[in-house]
């Protein structure tokens, strides 16, 4: 049975909703290559004729999430690199300030290896004095990354952050980033404190 965090943590599910069958890379560049239509579809995923870039063939994630970032109008980004080998703590123990009423939003650099990754999604869930708020952001569909386009960067939905007394002060988070396959790649905790002028 899944912990109180983690139901909190699962992804929302349409009725009736079947995740498609699967195929390779391979089988969907191949799949009728006169649909002009079809072909609009598997270029928009990313599936091309160009190399795919070089993955270690003992690493089977399909997703690997390089980085997070806020971005600020006229503020330098604030960017997580997760890929170092302290991130996780270094994320807990230090928490980055947003200023109340600031307009922000995030963004996501990732790579996809081995196959298409189906349905890619963040899930966070923020809590303040245990009052819980539960944001989804779909990411997408896409093909395993390739050496004219070895990285894909997603923005996500612009957000504000609250404003007046009550909201100020120290929130922490949990998020994770997980497939329709029911795959989870990235999951982590972390905090942020909205105060009332940048520090």
């Amino acid at each position: 049975m899944a912990s109180q965090g983690e139901d909190d943590l699962q992804a929302s599910t349409t009725e009736g909703f079947k995740v498609g069958e699967k195929k390779t890379v391979e089988e969907y560049a191949k799949l009728d290559q006169n649909d002009e239509s079809l072909n609009r579809w598997k270029a928009s995923l990313g599936i091309s004729s160009s190399p795919p870039i070089h993955v270690d063939p003992k690493d089977q994630r399909r997703c690997v999430i390089k980085s997070l970032a806020l971005e600020v109008e006229g503020r330098p980004d604030i960017t997580i690199d997760l890929t170092g080998p302290n991130w996780v703590k270094d994320l807990k123990d230090n928490p980055f300030s947003i200023k109340e009423g600031a307009k922000f939003l995030m963004k996501a650099r990732f790579v996809v290896q081995h196959d298409v990754l189906s349905g890619l999604k963040y899930l966070q869930v923020t809590k303040k004095l245990g009052i819980k708020l539960k944001k989804e952001e779909m990411i997408g569909s896409f093909a395993p990354n390739t050496q004219d386009n070895p990285v894909y960067e997603k923005k996500f939905e612009p957000d504000e952050a609250p404003t007046g007394m009550l909201y100020r002060g120290h929130y922490d988070a949990v998020s994770k980033f997980a497939d329709d396959d029911g795959h989870d790649y990235l999951k982590f905790e972390w905090s942020f404190d909205i105060t009332k002028e940048w520090k």
